[in-house]
């Protein structure tokens, strides 16, 4: 029953997919700017008129807009995103080259996120009122304010130039020599047991991280301590206390196992927003990731690598969704998809 709704959910997003796509191509095409050709041909000096209309010719510019809008819709059934005006290269070998990279500090921040905001989250709720929950609780909000590039460029020049505990640009210098087998440095230093690599990649993987997830990190540890706060006002917990049971397992098993349902939400949408929302983290920290990409992209109007991207964060929103609806149902059974 469970995978019926799955696919139910999955083949519901599929219009919605389609409208994104429809819209971000027709606002790409009605952006005023400089015609891509121009902008393509500017590089290689001196062409000719028709050097020009060729390459209108190829990309398809030279058709109406409804033409373009055919070929660009029935490329993304067949899984082809289009051509890189720019770079001149297939557009989704373009995002799997940069993908890793954004997958990788979208995940570093989710864990420093919730490495953070959890046992933040819960002791300033069992501590209510304390000097730690009102401490805690004053930090989150300093962290919701903060932007990220902000706070990405105060951890440069505070453990990067000021300290040199970290480095402050890329994933991993040229002198360490890692065998890449799945694009993510992380997990191919550990499958080649490259352990300088590894220390390096977490190295330079923590100050965007840890950027990137601070807001995000404030935002939970608040829901947090809200929802454990209403669960812990519940006469469940209060019989679970009568029955002896002791506090570590009526807060742990029961009070945050409930709490967490608003959380899982809140943790979804964000890990959305830390795939397509961090261009300016990845801009700052010279990270080789798709947010990178897609920033010189819009800045050049190189317009299949914009639709690609755009397409891409879309259906990682989709997922995020339907992932958060999925573990509703494993934290409480009663919930159905």
């Amino acid at each position: 029953m469970k995978l019926a709704r799955i696919l139910e959910r999955i083949l519901v997003s599929i219009p919605i997919m389609l409208g994104i796509a429809i819209i971000v191509f027709l606002f790409m095409r009605l952006t005023p700017g400089a015609d891509p050709v121009d902008l393509m041909m500017g590089e290689a000096g001196h062409v000719s008129e028709q050097e020009m209309e060729a390459l209108r010719q190829e990309f398809h510019l030279d058709k109406p807009i409804h033409i373009q809008l055919y070929h660009f819709l029935s490329g993304c059934l067949r899984g082809d995103l289009g051509t890189s005006y720019i770079k001149r290269k297939p557009v989704t070998t373009l995002i799997l080259e940069c993908l890793p990279a954004t997958i990788e500090l979208a995940l570093g921040a989710l864990f420093i996120a919730l490495l953070i905001s959890v046992p933040i989250g819960i002791i300033s709720a069992v501590k209510q009122y304390s000097f730690i929950d009102r401490a805690s609780m004053t930090a989150a909000f300093f962290g919701i304010s903060m932007p990220p590039f902000w706070l990405g460029i105060i951890l440069i020049i505070v453990f990067s130039a000021s300290l040199g505990l970290f480095p402050s640009h890329g994933r991993l210098p040229f002198t360490v020599g890692l065998e890449t087998i799945t694009g993510f440095y992380v997990l191919d230093s550990i499958l080649t047991r490259n352990w300088a690599a590894l220390a390096s990649t977490l190295q330079h993987l923590f100050l965007p991280s840890l950027a990137l997830g601070a807001a995000t990190a404030a935002t939970v540890a608040r829901m947090i301590r809200s929802s454990m706060l209403e669960v812990l006002r519940q006469d469940y917990i209060v019989l679970a206390r009568a029955k002896g049971l002791t506090e570590y397992r009526v807060i742990v098993k029961h009070a945050l196992r409930n709490a967490l349902i608003p959380t899982v939400t809140i943790v979804a949408l964000q890990l959305g927003v830390f795939l397509g929302g961090n261009m300016i983290v990845e801009t700052v920290f010279g990270w080789p990731g798709l947010g990178r990409l897609v920033v010189d992209a819009i800045q050049r109007r190189d317009f299949p690598l914009v639709q690609g991207a755009v397409i891409i964060y879309a259906f990682t929103f989709v997922m995020a969704n339907l992932l958060a609806d999925i573990i509703y149902t494993f934290v409480n059974p009663k919930i159905e998809l």
